[in-house]
C-alpha cells in the first residue's frame, strides 16, 4: 500500500539497537513482501519471535471443491448456512464454511459470536467484509475496531484474533496473493490519486501497540502443503502480542464501504468503475447507493454481458438490487455468473429501470480470472431454480 505509519516506540535508525527501560534489547522483526523487495514493516518484540515449543496438526474444515459442471448460473443463500442460534458457538476463523474457490482465491461465509483462536494465514492476504455486527481484531500490530460495512484487510502472516461484540456475519475473501488498491488508483510511489474513489484518510490502521502477557500460547497457522492447504498448531513460550512499536507500509487496516465514492456517468458505467481492491487473478468491486445514469435515453440497469475471461460473484448485503428483482435473491445471497454464460437483468428489470435516478443497493463483487468451483457451503446453500429465472421455466 506504501502508506507509511508508525505506532509505538521505534529507534531513530532501522536495524540498530532498541533497548528496554532496563537496558535489555528488543528483538527486531522485518515483515516484508516479495522477497523484501516490496512493502514491509519493522516490528520490535519483547521476546524472540521465532521461539516455539510445540508444533502439531490443525485439522482444517472441509476445503474440497467441485467444478461448476454442468455449467450454469447459481444462487446461494448464505444465511441458510447458520440457522437459528448456531452462530453463538462459532468464531470467525474456525467457523467459516467454504462457498466458492479456485487456485487464486477462496470465498467463505461465517456467522459468529465467540472470540476466535489466535490465527495466521501464511498463504495470502485476507479481505473480510463485515455484513453485520461489530467488535475488534486484535493483531500483532495493535487493535483494529470493526463495524458493519468494513473491509478488514489482513496481510499474509499477520497473527490476529477476532473478538466480536455480539453476533457478526462476515464474508471472507482469502487470497493466494496480496490484496491491494488497484494500480490505476496509485501514483508510481504508491499514493492514492485524485481519481481514486477513496483516499488514505479512509484507511484506518492500528493506533497503539497491544501488549499481552501469557505463556504456552497456541496459534493456528494455515499454510501450503504438498497436496493443498493444511493447518498447523504452534505453541509459543510467550504471547506473540509483544510488539512495543513498529513502522512501515505493511499492516492491517479497515476501509468502510460507506467511504467509497461512486463513479457515475450519463450512461451505464462498467464494473471497473466500482473496483475497490485487486489480487492475483481476481478483483473486488462494490456497488453502493448512488445516482445512476442521467442521459435522457439511458437504461440504468446493466446491459446483458459476457465477461468472457471471468466468473462473477455478487454478494448482496444491503438495499434493493434492481437488476435481480424477481429472482429470489435477497440479503445474504450470492449470485455466481460463470464465464461462458451471458447474464444480465432479470425479465422486466430492463424496462422498469428507465427513468430511475437513484439505486439504493449494496453488493460486494468478486471477479475471478480462473473458473470458480463450489465448496461444501456453496453446495449446501444452493437455490436449484435460479438458473431458469430468465426463461420462466426449467428443463422439461
Amino acid at each position: 500500500m506504501a502508506y507509511y505509519r508508525q505506532v509505538g516506540a521505534v529507534p531513530p535508525k532501522r536495524h540498530t539497537q532498541h533497548r528496554t527501560p532496563e537496558g535489555g534489547l528488543y528483538y527486531e522483526e522485518l515483515m516484508g513482501e516479495e522477497g523484501f523487495s516490496s512493502d514491509s514493516s519493522l516490528l520490535y518484540h519483547r521476546n524472540i519471535p521465532s521461539a516455539i515449543v510445540d508444533s502439531t496438526v490443525w485439522e482444517l474444515p472441509d476445503l474440497t471443491t467441485e467444478a461448476n459442471h454442468p455449467l450454469k448460473p447459481r444462487h446461494l443463500k448464505l444465511h441458510e448456512l447458520f440457522p437459528g442460534e448456531e452462530w453463538k458457538s462459532n468464531d470467525i476463523v474456525t467457523g467459516r464454511r467454504l462457498v466458492l474457490g479456485n487456485g487464486d482465491v477462496r470465498i467463505s461465509y461465517v456467522a459468529a459470536g465467540e472470540a476466535s483462536p489466535l490465527y495466521r494465514n501464511s498463504i495470502g492476504d485476507e479481505c473480510v467484509y463485515i455484513e453485520s455486527g461489530e467488535g475488534v481484531v486484535e493483531t500483532v500490530f495493535g487493535v483494529l475496531p470493526f463495524r458493519q460495512g468494513d473491509y478488514v484487510i489482513l496481510p499474509r502472516a499477520t497473527t490476529h484474533r477476532w473478538v466480536p461484540d455480539g453476533p457478526v456475519r462476515a464474508y471472507a475473501i482469502e487470497a493466494n496473493s496480496h490484496i491491494t488498491p488497484p494500480k490505476r488508483y496509485l501514483s508510481k510511489y504508491g499514493q492514492l490519486l485524485e481519481h481514486s474513489p477513496y483516499c488514505e484518510r479512509d484507511l484506518h490502521g492500528p493506533a497503539e501497540p497491544l501488549l499481552v502477557d501469557g505463556t504456552d500460547v497456541e496459534v493456528l497457522v494455515k499454510h501450503r502443503g504438498s497436496r493443498g492447504i493444511v493447518g498447523t498448531r504452534f505453541v509459543y513460550p510467550q504471547h506473540p502480542f509483544d510488539v512495543v512499536g513498529w513502522d512501515g507500509c505493511l499492516y492491517p487496516y479497515t476501509f468502510n464501504v460507506s467511504d467509497f465514492e461512486p463513479i457515475t456517468g450519463r450512461v451505464h458505467q462498467p464494473p471497473p468503475a466500482h473496483q475497490v481492491f485487486e489480487g492475483h487473478n481476481f478483483v473486488i468491486c462494490n456497488f453502493v447507493p448512488r445516482k445512476v445514469d442521467y442521459h435522457p435515453l439511458s437504461i440504468p440497469v446493466p446491459y446483458y454481458h459476457s465477461n468472457v475471461d471471468s466468473d462473477e460473484v455478487m454478494f448482496y448485503c444491503g438495499g434493493d438490487y434492481e437488476a435481480r428483482k424477481g429472482s429470489g435473491i435477497g440479503q445474504g445471497s450470492i449470485s455466481l455468473h460463470p464465464g461462458g454464460h451471458s447474464h444480465g437483468p432479470q425479465p422486466g428489470a430492463y424496462e422498469r429501470s428507465i427513468g430511475v435516478e437513484y439505486f439504493d443497493e449494496l453488493a460486494v463483487m468478486v471477479d475471478t480470472f480462473r473458473p470458480l468451483e463450489l465448496g461444501e457451503g456453496g453446495r449446501a446453500a444452493e437455490d436449484p431454480d435460479y438458473a431458469w429465472t430468465w426463461a420462466g421455466r426449467g428443463p422439461k
